[in-house]
């Protein structure tokens, strides 16, 4: 491929002399400059910066974000990371003065607006779950599970059950689920799926018992259907003694529909994020903060706000807690951004959300059901799986395949081989912001995959600068800086 602005580094398009700006004269003299800081802190040359014009740095940067996938741009049906439109309203609400350039370190008198803004967001948070105490701090999804499951350990370090050491979780669960119980310092124990999809119940009368502390549970699942035996399941967990956590990755698929805590749920965490929108992917940024029962809520991570007449303040009085799982008090941003977009729509707009986020979901599933198989059910909630297994073994067409092919078309890919109980898996999510043009144009794509020539398809994708790169050499041998 020839070489042009967008392609070669700025190092490359380089040339002597060439400016965006130029500096002022130092006002400091240069013996006097050496007598303030230490010879060690001089350098005898300056940097080798690039040096560049202002036309060809903005010809630089802007034709290379056209090479980037993004929300903005296609479409991104990615099941479980729901990957919807950002509201440009809220940034615009997010960066004003008041709230952008308040700092972390100022005094609680100093910044009453915003710590009343923050308690509103916690009693907010507290309302939708059906819980009773809310931590801000988690700073994604992940990390909440983590907390959660720390204050599940002090809480039963607390009451001396010491025993309980295991974390059940079914086997459809995100990976986060297993990791976040292994790194809290519980066991983890795989619960099975029964033909529905669902928990299977004899598996987890099977391994309840005195040593279990939590039971982790995605609901609706991530195979886009809703367990109905949750109210079973939860009396199950708590008749042993043990708790129960919502993964609440789904969660735009109930708004204001049913409350976790009305259902049984003890402990959760939200990814604000995916359900409350905020700019995501590229490692973030995220907000993971965790809603929990009252007797949890003494080891919630210190601080906390709350309110203390007409002040708002910090609280660090808190003699149980677990300690701080985040510097300062969380991704303000993203926080403001979901109380935005909560404020915006109110209660008969969450559900809305809800309510097009599910009928999106099944509107595209009866698109393909007839050309994909989806093992499990016609219908679903947010998201549906469907299955490439049929097209690998009659026709030798994978779902990295498909998911490759439809780079081509100007969509992302769905999230592909997860979860793990469907063989050749395609987790497909609209999420409510999608017209049905765009669901219509994508199952067209979807049906036009599966016509084509296999051959063809192994080599996607064909209209972009690199096809399929060994992934795990660049993620083990990265390349991330310039050489001569």
């Amino acid at each position: 491929m020839d070489k042009n602005q967008s392609t070669e580094l700025l190092f490359e398009l380089s040339h002597s002399g060439r400016r965006c700006h130029r500096l002022p004269a130092c006002d400091v003299p240069a013996g006097e400059a050496r007598t303030l800081l230490p010879s060690s802190a001089l350098a005898d040359a300056p940097p080798p910066l690039p040096e560049i014009g202002e036309i060809d740095l903005i010809r630089h940067f802007v034709n290379l974000s056209t090479k980037n996938m993004s929300i903005d741009t296609n479409f991104y049906p990615l099941g479980s990371c729901t990957m919807k439109y950002n509201p440009k309203r809220h940034e615009r609400l997010c960066g004003l003065p008041g709230l952008a350039e308040l700092h972390p370190l100022q005094t609680d008198e100093s910044c009453q607006g915003m710590l009343h803004l923050l308690w509103i967001v916690q009693n907010i948070l507290g309302e939708i779950a059906g819980l009773d105490a809310v931590s801000l701090q988690p700073a994604a999804g992940a990390q909440g599970e983590l907390t959660a499951l720390l204050v599940a350990h002090a809480y039963f370090k607390d009451r001396h059950e010491e025993k309980r050491t295991r974390i059940l979780i079914p086997d459809s669960a995100h990976g986060t689920n297993p990791a976040s119980a292994a790194i809290a310092g519980f066991d983890a124990v795989s619960i099975k799926s029964n033909s529905r999809g669902l928990v299977d119940l004899e598996d987890l009368r099977s391994k309840l018992d005195d040593r279990t502390a939590v039971f982790m549970i995605t609901n609706p699942n991530t195979l886009g259907l809703f367990d109905d035996q949750i109210a079973t399941i939860t009396e199950l967990v708590h008749k042993a003694g043990a708790l129960v956590y919502l993964d609440g990755a789904n969660m735009n698929a109930i708004l204001g529909i049913t409350r976790p805590g009305d259902f049984g749920i003890d402990m959760m965490h939200y990814n604000v994020h995916k359900t409350f929108t905020g700019p995501h992917g590229a490692g973030g940024p995220g907000s993971g903060p965790i809603a929990v029962r009252q007797h949890l809520a003494p080891y919630l991570p210190a601080p906390v706000v709350v309110r203390s007449g007409e002040q708002f303040k910090l609280d660090y009085d808190r003699p149980k807690s677990i300690g701080r799982v985040r510097s300062f008090f969380g991704n303000i941003g993203i926080l403001l951004r979901g109380y935005c977009y909560i404020r915006t729509l109110g209660a008969v707009g969450l559900r809305e959300v809800s309510e097009n986020a599910v009928l999106n979901a099944n509107y595209l599933l009866s698109l393909v059901k007839a050309a994909y198989e989806v093992p499990y059910g016609d219908r679903c909630m947010h998201e549906f799986v469907a299955s490439a297994k049929t097209l690998r073994r009659e026709r030798k067409i994978s779902a990295m395949d498909i998911g490759k092919r439809l780079l081509d078309l100007g969509y992302h890919a769905p999230t592909v081989y997860f979860p793990l109980v469907v063989a050749e898996a395609l987790m497909i999510e609209p999420t409510e912001t999608e017209s049905r043009e765009t669901l219509d144009a994508f199952a067209s794509a979807l049906l036009r995959i599966r016509e084509e020539d296999p051959n063809y398809l192994h080599d996607a994708p064909h209209t972009l600068g690199i096809s399929r790169p060994d992934e795990v050499k660049a993620a083990k041998e990265p390349i991330l800086r310039w050489n001569s």
